[in-house]
């Protein structure tokens, strides 16, 4: 995740038009970078959020102080960079109203590509801007945190957080619904699975509710997520479709991370892109973890687009691997320790 608006955001504070945080200052950092890297006349305390597990962990190894999500209030700055989700980023937004005390300066920016133009008039149809600027491809914009917030806050908070019945994440993989390959892959699942199941970049966990109803010999379930956000929808999820069913919920970089525990069975729908490109090298990387992960003689099974070339990575780490199912878009395949 380093394709980040941080320059344009740090931008004003370059040119003087905004004076940097002070000394006892407080500065909440909403959607921090994990190559965070701060002018030095920066001098305010600073607390970051940030809920992508791999970025959260290069900011603690930097020293900085980090939440997954955002806490406290009467902040004296909020920093917001924004992306390509607009859910997300209006959540963002009304964080850093409400985190933030009345004449706080917010500063939040966003690239053109992801839409920085189209936040500044949504932004600026809310509340009044102090001022903007366009510079390093992003739109950057600064306002005062008014003393009401409360109707912003009701615009900005006003997205519905469930669909198909189930709680979603902002920003997080499927938002606005089921992924129609993990719906394939449900259907493929043989129904003789047993023992400890792992769900392996859960999402806001559709595999894992659905395995629990349709796979009566599953003793228990782990889920394990990178998008904290995610994997609290995963806990609410399971909590209230799933409740019988033994679960563990592990915030995890699967990539970056050794898995504990040991599997009888892992699902995975492996992620493919952290920005625009696709980087099958992330599902190959949580191939290799699966393989780790599983007890001898122990199945995978996962979801794939039908060009992605995991096939190789199955040959290579399991004893024996084919496919189930191929449709136009996806395909199904396992593997066996």
């Amino acid at each position: 995740m380093n394709d980040t608006p941080l320059p344009t955001l740090l931008f004003p504070f370059e040119r003087g038009l905004i004076d940097p945080p002070g000394e006892g200052e407080r500065v909440l950092f909403l959607g921090a970078p994990g190559a965070l890297h701060l002018p030095s006349d920066f001098a305010g305390d600073m607390t970051a959020v940030q809920g992508y597990r791999p970025d959260f962990l290069a900011l603690q190894r930097a020293g900085v102080p980090v939440l997954p999500e955002a806490e406290g209030k009467g902040y004296d700055m909020a920093l917001v960079l924004l992306g390509r989700h607009r859910r997300e980023n209006e959540q963002r937004l009304a964080e850093a109203l409400k985190r933030t005390r009345p004449g706080a300066c917010i500063v939040a920016a966003c690239t053109k590509k992801d839409g920085g133009g189209s936040v500044r008039k949504r932004v600026g149809n809310l509340i009044d801007l102090e001022d903007h600027a366009s510079k390093y491809h992003g739109v950057v914009l600064w306002l005062r945190r008014p003393d009401t917030v409360d109707t912003v806050l009701g615009v900005l908070e006003a997205w519905e957080s469930r669909t198909d019945g189930y709680t979603t994440a902002a920003g997080g993989f499927s938002d606005d619904g089921i992924d129609p390959g993990s719906a394939l892959l449900v259907e493929c699942l043989p129904d003789n699975l047993s023992g400890a199941l792992a769900d392996f970049a859960a999402g806001w966990g559709y595999l894992s509710v659905a395995a629990s109803e349709r796979v009566t010999g599953v003793k228990s379930i782990d889920l394990y997520e990178a998008h904290h956000a995610s994997l609290e929808a995963a806990r609410r999820n399971m909590a209230a479709r799933a409740p019988q069913m033994p679960a563990r919920f592990f915030w995890h970089d699967l990539l970056g991370e050794p898995v504990n525990e040991r599997y009888d069975v892992i699902l995975m729908n492996p992620p493919f892109h952290r920005s625009r490109a696709a980087e099958p090298d992330m599902g190959h990387g949580m191939i290799a973890a699966a393989a780790k992960a599983l007890k001898p003689r122990g199945r995978l099974f996962l979801v794939a687009n039908r060009q992605l070339p995991y096939e190789e990575s199955l040959e290579k780490h399991f004893a024996a691997q084919g496919e189930l199912r191929r449709d136009k878009v996806f395909k199904v395949l396992w593997a066996r320790k």
